[in-house]
């Protein structure tokens, strides 16, 4: 349980200050012997504050919660 409220109470606090989760998908197109095509894709998932707020407070209380 502490773990899932360490990772709520990050998710949270990501939500709250940046408003958003973005990372970069990496996808081989073509991969012939030594020539490889690779495409880059950057996605976001946005995190509105109070889904933010929400989980924040869940995780607090998950850590507190003996």
């Amino acid at each position: 349980m502490k773990a899932i409220g360490i990772v709520l109470v990050v998710l949270g606090l990501v939500g709250l200050l940046f408003g958003r989760i973005s990372w970069t998908d990496r996808d081989t197109v073509v991969d012939a012997g030594p020539l490889q095509v690779q495409t880059e894709e950057r996605k976001r998932l946005p995190i509105p504050p109070i889904a933010g707020g929400i989980m924040l407070v869940a995780g607090i209380v998950l850590l507190i919660k003996k």
